[in-house]
């Protein structure tokens, strides 16, 4: 039996309940060397290394040597000998761990295991929102090595505060468990091309954005959502078409992706879109502040949705307003957010891109759900 974290701690800053790591904690830190610009590895040797030693916070590094490592590895790995789980590289290596964790017999016990992230790559959309979420920077935003020696900060205080997850079917019936975001559109196109600039780092997707910009692209689709204030307490849980490995949570509030979306949900009347985003973290990359109220926690898918129609310049000045959470104010007509707790896209255009967490997935009709508090992270 995995044994869990500290007791829990009084509420700090903001009435956020935080659990302590045990000390001494044992932590395996999974490290992707070839992340951002190749230099994770260098990274945690020149910065965080000597940072864990000083706070007598014991680790044991895995180099992780392919695609899924991580994932075959958490799946199969004795947890009783760890406290934690650390991260170090981009976003893309957390959703591989998660879903390992996810794919267990014993999941429900393995997803407590606390999760941290030291940023290595070239998004680092998580690390970014822990940097925020702690509340002790007077900025909202942290980059390269000021951002890295934060989270390294944060792991050697070892802090636990609850994370969402959001629990994803695609047409083909598989199941994701994302932590970050799902994209259709101009988002995932950009995340996806600019990985040719990737030796660049971050600033890769500014290149990526400009040069989609230059051919701005309209998708067809149809779009539907279960709103917050609208999410009912169903009286037994639905029969999914698509039920999750190792019964894993239930998906109670999603029908069958074969079956109509309930009258209780929100359909959208516009069908072309530039983009659709549904992130349930407050960055989707270092430098964009996505959702300024978003806690790690807050039970809620953060919608937005772009219509056809806005002009390049329109779609410009979003995201540079996006820097410092300004979005929201710039009153672009095209723009729209909603908090949900489920949602469906369906996808009408042949040719796209449909993102989780960075990651290419399976292009078709998806759907998801929030889990709120399913996993636990290293933050503040």
């Amino acid at each position: 039996m995995h044994r869990p974290a500290g007791s829990t701690c009084a509420p700090i800053g903001g009435g956020v309940v935080y659990a302590e790591l045990r000390r001494p904690c044992r932590v395996m830190i999974l490290v992707n060397p070839h992340s951002g610009r190749g230099q994770a590895l260098q990274l945690f040797t020149g910065h965080v290394r000597d940072m864990l030693a000083e706070a007598a916070v014991p680790h044991t590094l895995v180099i992780t040597e392919h695609q899924n490592h991580a994932r075959e590895l958490v799946r199969k790995a004795d947890l009783s000998q760890w406290d934690a789980l650390v991260i170090m590289s981009g976003d893309g290596l957390l959703f591989e761990v998660i879903n390992g964790l996810m794919e267990r017999e014993d999941w429900r016990e393995a997803i407590q295991t606390p999760l941290g992230i030291l940023p290595g790559g070239s998004g680092n959309a998580l690390a970014a929102s822990v940097h925020h979420y702690s509340g002790e920077a007077e900025v909202t935003s942290a980059w390269n090595e000021e951002l890295l020696l934060s989270c390294g900060f944060m792991l050697c205080k070892g802090l636990v505060r609850s994370m969402d997850l959001v629990s994803i079917h695609l047409a083909s019936r598989r199941r994701l468990f994302s932590f970050l975001s799902l994209a259709w559109g101009f988002v995932s196109d950009v995340d996806v091309e600019s990985e040719r600039y990737r030796h660049v780092g971050a600033i890769r997707f500014l290149m990526g954005t400009l040069v989609r910009l230059a051919s701005l692209r309209v998708y067809q689709g149809r779009l539907a959502y279960l709103p917050v204030v609208e999410a009912p307490t169903p009286a037994r849980p639905e029969t999914l078409a698509c039920q999750g490995t190792a019964g894993a949570p239930e998906d109670s509030l999603l029908p069958g992706l074969d079956q109509p979306v309930p009258e209780s949900w929100t359909v959208v009347r516009e069908e072309d879109f530039v983009l659709v985003l549904a992130i349930y973290q407050s960055h989707l990359a270092e430098d964009l502040w996505t959702v300024p109220g978003a806690l790690a926690d807050d039970g809620a898918i953060h919608l937005f949705y772009v219509t056809a129609g806005i002009s390049r310049p329109a779609l410009l000045r979003l995201f540079l307003a996006m820097e410092k959470g300004g979005h929201l104010a710039c009153g672009c007509p095209h723009l729209v957010y909603e908090k949900v707790k489920a949602l469906r896209l369906e996808p009408v255009s042949p040719q796209g891109m449909i993102t989780v967490d960075g990651e290419v997935v399976e292009y078709g009709p998806v759907q998801a759900q929030i889990h709120p508090g399913l996993a636990r992270l290293i933050c503040g």
